[in-house]
Formats: C-alpha cells, sequence, structure tokens
C-alpha cells in the first residue's frame, strides 16, 4: 500500500507511490547524453580555457597545479549592486529595488568534466571558492542571504553547457528560508535537540537509505524524500553556516561529494540535477537549532497538477531502493558487491 511520510527537519509531506513503484533502473535514461562525451573545448564557449576574455573579470581565482575555479560577475544578473536596496511602493505593493550580488563559478576551464568527474583534490578547490565568496558577500551589511545552487543540464535550469555553480546574495530572506528555520525552532524548543543532529544519527544508525559516509559527513536519501534519488549530504558537525566549515570539514566534504556525485553521474547516466547549500541568515551566527546542509535533486521525474495544487509531492520510488541502488553502482576502479533490492521493492 502507498504510505504518506513526513520529513520531521521539514514538515513536509509526501506520498510514497508503493501502488505505482518504479524500480530505481527504471528511472534511468539510457538516451542521455553523457557530459564526460562531450567535446573537451568548445570555441564559443566562454568558460573554457584560453576564452576567459569573454568573461568579467573573476572576483575570486583558487587554484591547485593546473586546475582553477574562477568566480566571476553573472553576465546576466538576476540582481545587481549597482544601486542599494531601497524600499518603494505602498502598504499594499511591496518591493525593493533590485540590489544583491549574483556570480557564477566556473568549475575549471575542461568543457567535459563535471563535479563527478573530478578528483578529490580539484572538488576541494571548488568548495573553497565556494566558502570564501561566500564568505566574502556575508560580510556586507546589505546582503541577509547566500544561496549557493548548481544547475546541471537543461530541465534543472542550466543555460550552458559548461560545468559551473551560482552564488548569490540577497538583501531579505527567502519565505522558505524562514518556514525552515521557524520549523527547526519549534523542533528544538518540543525535543531539546537539533532536528538535522538527530537525523544524523538516525541515518547513520539505521544506514538502510545511507549513500556513503565518512568521518564528518553522511549521505543519504531522507525517510520521506520528495522525489526519486533526491539526497541530502548532512554534517556530522553542527555548524549553522557552510562559509564557516574548516579546512578539514572541506577535505572530508569533497571526499563524500565526489563519491555521490560519481553514483548518481554512473548509475543514472549523468541525469540533470540541482545542487542547493543550505543555510542560515548571514547576520546570525551559531544557531543551536539550525544545521546547514546540502540538498541534491535529480531530475528524472516531473512534478505535474497535484503537485502544484496541494505542495506536496509523489515520490515512485522507495527511497531504500533507491539508496540501495546507488550503493550497488559500480564506480571505476571499485567492486562491489551487494544483496539484490528486490527485497525492498517487493
Amino acid at each position: 500500500m502507498s504510505e504518506l511520510r513526513q520529513n520531521i527537519a521539514t514538515r513536509e509531506w509526501v506520498i510514497i507511490s508503493t501502488e505505482r513503484a518504479k524500480r530505481p533502473s527504471d528511472l534511468v535514461d539510457e538516451s542521455r547524453v553523457r557530459t564526460d562525451t562531450r567535446p573537451i573545448y568548445s570555441e564559443k564557449c566562454p568558460f573554457c580555457t584560453g576564452n576567459e576574455a569573454m568573461t568579467s573579470e573573476p572576483t575570486l581565482v583558487k587554484s591547485r597545479g593546473d586546475f582553477s575555479v574562477r568566480v566571476v560577475p553573472n553576465k546576466f544578473p538576476a540582481l545587481t549592486a549597482d544601486r542599494p536596496p531601497l524600499r518603494i511602493g505602498d502598504d499594499h505593493h511591496r518591493a525593493i529595488t533590485g540590489f544583491g550580488i549574483h556570480d557564477v563559478v566556473i568549475e575549471g576551464g575542461t568543457h567535459n568534466r563535471t563535479l563527478a568527474l573530478m578528483s578529490v583534490e580539484e572538488l576541494e578547490v571548488y568548495l573553497d571558492a565556494l566558502r570564501e565568496r561566500s564568505l566574502q558577500l556575508a560580510r556586507l551589511k546589505e546582503i541577509q542571504y547566500v544561496i549557493c545552487f548548481k544547475n546541471h543540464g537543461v530541465s534543472a535550469g542550466a543555460s550552458l553547457e559548461h560545468p559551473h555553480s551560482q552564488i548569490i546574495g540577497l538583501p531579505i530572506l527567502p519565505n522558505l528560508l524562514r518556514a525552515r528555520m521557524s520549523d527547526a525552532m519549534a523542533y528544538f524548543e518540543q525535543e531539546g535537540c537539533c532536528v538535522y543532529c538527530r537525523m544524523w544519527r538516525d541515518e547513520t544508525a539505521c544506514g538502510v537509505r545511507l549513500i556513503a559516509e565518512s568521518d564528518l559527513f553522511a549521505s543519504f536519501i531522507p525517510y520521506a524524500a520528495l522525489s526519486p534519488f533526491h539526497c541530502w549530504i548532512l554534517p556530522r558537525l553542527h555548524h549553522s553556516q557552510f562559509f564557516r566549515i574548516s579546512d578539514e570539514e572541506i577535505t572530508d566534504l569533497a571526499r563524500i561529494l565526489k563519491e555521490t556525485l560519481a553514483r548518481i553521474y554512473y548509475g543514472l547516466n549523468d541525469p540533470d540535477f540541482n545542487i542547493l547549500f543550505r543555510m542560515a541568515p548571514t547576520y546570525m551566527g551559531q544557531l543551536p537549532w539550525f544545521h546547514w546542509y546540502i540538498s541534491l535533486v535529480p531530475k528524472v521525474n516531473r512534478a505535474a497538477g497535484f503537485e502544484l495544487g496541494s505542495g506536496m509531492f509523489i515520490n515512485p520510488a522507495l527511497p531504500e531502493a533507491s539508496a540501495q541502488f546507488l550503493r550497488q553502482v559500480k564506480l571505476p576502479g571499485e567492486h562491489v558487491t551487494l544483496p539484490p533490492i528486490a527485497s525492498l521493492i517487493g
């Protein structure tokens, strides 16, 4: 039978549709052209090595050896810093001038190497660039919230093929963040602990929804995942903001991010996906009730009328089966032998 599950951190309900459940392998698009099959260089791509003149001067460059991550102003920004955030309108029409910072993070100069195909050392450079630039934006008094995100593929919102991420600094707090923080605070007041720390302990102890685990991080598909293979990467150490983590955590995060993305890349044939770094507002320090994390959402099915009308999602894949499917993915140079997943999907 189908069941409704609730995420204890976000309070979101999801229908796990076991009546029409699909095997994880049924969600793989075998016709997709993978990133590593593209040309290594495109003369028209502004992000490829040798085409640096096509972009603005970088605001930040991080390098190790011959690998570099460049942070540049977005050529078509959603928001700009050319005027201050002024409130305009009246009691019934609220608005703020379009102040903000919008950066592009160019993930190396190679056209056909996405994050899943990078080395751990290269991912450290990438994460270090996100951390440092986020901290720079957080120090601006006009910026209240920083969001780091990646759109991979057309259905995830990417307009350019070359692997890249984005960082936006906002002068306001999005309502979704307010709701997440309110829910986390309510849980802390009721239970006396951080709900995200509780989830880390529960998921690592249970293990059935784990994808990968390291000393400082765990990647898993939540009990109430909103969509197939929707996973979280959650730190063991309690921090409220990603840009406050240590170099040791950056190194460990690079390892688990690579393994998680590689299992999705090879297991699901390089699907489109979104990566979101969720954290507390810039002006808040360490909060005992809020915990930063990464949400990784492969685009292997579509929302429709029910989702738009109700705000709920229908997940046709059992989270436990999806997690085990990813654990079974054989990565290059790796030998994996695990029991079949048939018992989980019926």
